[in-house]
């Protein structure tokens, strides 16, 4: 007789990293579907989360596991496109709560709660990320900004690939006249009608950071006082040693609120989005070195709240 503990054993021999299992593995390992059942009733060891689709343990799966399994559940020709995908690119935006699947046009997909299928003709190339097939972030931004009919959540939706620096307009207008034009012109709208220098600055900014070897900052917080007060705020902060980057809010040059952060002790870089653009290598060096004379003073006794969802 096996017990359920080499069951296990043999279950997490086979089942991918983040332990989830489906029944064509668990076949191979010598696990009857029968058997998987009765580990997957209440109070047992594992948990259903499709058909034939199990994660080992007893609690309920992570989003990890979920998409993991819905990969498992609906096949390899399947892409997960949406928020899930966005947030995979490194672009932070809140978890819708469906996964949002793209299948081949000819695929007749069962419907399982929590998922959204979209049956398309033009599957995108997968892009792998730690196991799992993802769409790129024009796809991705562009099939939730489709379903939308608020105008702003279309615009913000639109621009988020642009903000994070991970692709061009060029490469959203081209995915844009490929797909499907159902629900394209508010896009197309926003696309036509953007302010470039004003809606690349933050992917700018981040491309620079990526090549420095600073660590990732905290994005659009305000900065207070340790009592709350509000003293200033900051495009990028480096919470462990009181740096302010500052290249979008604040920079004109009859902006005096820098002075108020300086005299706080935090130590503030201060660019125009001109300046981002035409002169990267000077920002560059600039923030490296504030970054080393912050970590040699003292820390400001400052903290640190943010003021909008954008970076994770």
């Amino acid at each position: 007789m096996t017990t359920t503990a080499s069951i296990r054993d043999v279950a997490h021999r086979d089942s991918t990293p983040v332990g989830v299992i489906d029944l064509k593995k668990l076949r191979s390992a010598g696990i009857s579907a029968r058997r998987a059942a009765r580990l997957a009733r209440p109070g047992g060891p594992w948990r259903r989360v499709y058909p034939g689709v199990f994660v080992i343990q007893d609690k309920p799966p992570s989003r990890l596991q979920l998409l993991h399994a819905t990969i498992a559940r609906y096949g390899p020709d399947a892409v997960i496109t949406g928020t899930d995908a966005l947030r995979a690119h490194g672009i932070s935006h809140p978890l819708t709560g469906e996964i949002h699947l793209l299948l081949p046009h000819y695929r007749r997909p069962g419907s399982e709660p929590g998922v959204l299928t979209y049956r398309t003709a033009r599957m995108p190339e997968p892009v792998i990320i730690d196991g799992l097939p993802y769409a790129g972030a024009p796809r991705a931004a562009l099939d939730l900004a489709r379903r939308e009919a608020d105008p702003k959540a279309v615009e913000r939706l639109t621009t988020l690939p642009l903000f994070w620096g991970v692709c061009a307009r060029a490469e959203l207008l081209a995915e844009l006249d490929a797909g499907n034009q159902r629900g394209s012109s508010a896009v197309r709208a926003v696309l036509r009608g953007m302010d470039d220098r004003e809606t690349f600055t933050d992917g700018q900014a981040l491309r620079l950071l990526r090549d420095t070897p600073l660590p990732s900052p905290q994005w659009n917080v305000t900065i207070c006082d340790l009592r709350g007060r509000r003293i200033g705020i900051a495009d990028a902060w480096w919470d462990q040693v009181g740096l302010a980057w500052r290249y979008r809010t604040g920079a004109g040059p009859t902006d005096f609120s820098h002075l108020a952060l300086t005299a706080t002790g935090t130590v503030l870089v201060r660019c125009t989005p001109r300046q981002l653009n035409d002169t990267p290598a000077d920002i560059t060096r600039e923030l490296v070195s504030a970054y080393t004379q912050a970590a040699r003073t003292p820390r400001p006794k400052v903290r640190a709240v943010h003021r909008r969802e954008t970076a994770a």
